[in-house]
């Protein structure tokens, strides 16, 4: 594993003809237990946090769909609504706040739930299939960005350097036939000259004359 600022390279050899790379900015744990442990505590704080924001709100607009209903109706509402919260502070609360505080804070909560807080981003090399590049989604419920480049049609894989603003910055592309533009590898995070060089050799030996 190379490690560099904010980024971590992890590399995976399944079999002789296949290896992957992988970058991220989620820095990784010295005990898979304790990885383990703090993803499940992550999301379960996550769903959990994002379930009392949903229904913080559903509590708070019982009375405006129910004005014209009946008492019988609304009694069941606040029954189930109760039974859903398991305890009556959250709709307390929800009581006393008011709607352009309750809601805004209600979305931020749900957005920085659903947001990941770490970028990730993988090479797959198949020798005499291809390369499959994937970035993954800045949000939990969308899927990875995936691109696949049949062997046939890659010329080569190259380190290239390019200007970002006023500084160079170093990237892996693979230059495919027919296409106008190159493919562009961790298009996101741009990792440093040194992990692309590892990931340069890695690919090519790989794709090309396989790992022994």
């Amino acid at each position: 594993m190379l490690q560099g600022p904010s980024q971590y390279l992890e590399v995976y050899l399944p079999s002789p003809t296949t290896v992957s790379f992988t970058v991220t900015t989620r820095r990784p744990e010295s005990s898979k237990l304790r990885a383990n442990v703090r993803h499940f505590l992550r999301h379960t704080c996550r769903i959990v946090l994002v379930y009392l924001a949903v229904l913080a709100n559903a509590v708070k607009a019982r009375d405006v769909f129910l004005l014209l209903d009946s008492d019988a109706r609304r009694y069941h509402l606040d029954a189930i609504l109760k039974l859903c919260l398991g305890s009556s502070w959250i709709r307390s609360l929800t009581e006393r706040s008011e709607w352009w505080i309750l809601t805004p804070l209600s979305l931020l909560v749900v957005y920085l739930c659903l947001r990941r807080d770490y970028v990730e981003e993988s090479l797959l090399v198949l020798q005499g299939l291809g390369i499959q590049t994937s970035t993954t989604s800045r949000y939990f419920f969308m899927a990875p960005t995936t691109t696949f480049i049949p062997t046939t049609q890659i010329q080569d894989i190259v380190i290239h350097e390019a200007f970002k603003g006023l500084a160079v910055r170093f990237y892996l592309a693979v230059i495919v036939e027919g296409a106008t533009e190159v493919v562009v590898v961790f298009p996101t995070l741009l990792p440093r000259r040194e992990i692309l060089e590892e990931v340069w050799r890695g690919g090519r030996k790989c794709l090309y004359s396989g790992i022994r």
